[in-house]
């Protein structure tokens, strides 16, 4: 339940967004930042209430958190904020450190001029920004570019989910290691610097490499 959590305080401003968008960008925002903790039960007339909308767009947001990896859907108690224990991380990195090499290959033989200043833009906008959710926010889109630019929705919808589901524990290792998000970035930027010379292999060693490290700071104590 959302008991004590005010989410209209987490609102992105409305401006071009539908009330689809405006649910979805604020319950992402408010898993990035850790306001809704693993196990919380997502009620759609409670967020309706909240956000002073209807429940069919609750609905729709719900269902692309779930395709994102942010949330599952359980029979019983409806939508519910991914708990992961380590086992589980290891699990997940171990299939994204299989799926995102694969990805960034194709992405680096398919990227455009514009996707890629599309990346420098995000990256430039990574480097000033210090407060860990706004970062992730960034981060979230930088790596969607980046999958849209593998030109496989296959593996795009199943890159995503994956980074989705283990995104509220990226945002709480950044809390604890604030010095993560400009290393993240200086990672970030060294991949779009070999992406822009279209060298996958390249590509594909910086992401096992990022991947690697994300991990040992997911599971340090």
């Amino acid at each position: 339940m959302l008991d004590g959590l005010d989410l209209a305080k987490l609102a992105p401003a409305p401006h071009r967004r539908t009330a689809h968008e405006l649910v979805r960008d604020t319950l992402r925002r408010a898993i990035f930042s850790g306001v809704l903790t693993g196990g919380t039960h997502l009620g759609q007339a409670e967020i309706a209430t909240q956000l002073a909308v209807s429940t069919t767009p609750v609905r729709e947001a719900l269902r692309d958190l779930a395709a994102d990896g942010l949330i599952r859907i359980d029979p019983h108690r409806g939508a519910v904020v991914h708990d992961l224990d380590h086992d589980d991380l290891r699990e997940i990195y171990e299939i994204r450190s299989a799926l995102e090499p694969l990805a960034i290959r194709r992405a680096a033989r398919h990227i455009t001029a514009d996707e890629l200043a599309a990346a420098g833009d995000l990256l430039d906008r990574m480097a000033r920004e210090t407060d860990p959710a706004a970062w992730l926010e960034l981060n979230w889109a930088f790596h969607a570019l980046l999958g849209r630019a593998s030109r496989s929705p296959r593996l795009f919808s199943l890159v995503t989910s994956a980074q989705g589901s283990t995104a509220r524990y990226v945002g709480e290792s950044m809390k604890t290691h604030p010095d993560r998000l400009a290393e993240a970035t200086v990672e970030h930027r060294a991949l779009v610097d070999a992406l822009a010379g279209h060298d996958g292999d390249t590509c594909a060693k910086l992401v096992t490499a990022h991947l690697q490290h994300t991990l040992e700071l997911l599971l340090a104590p």
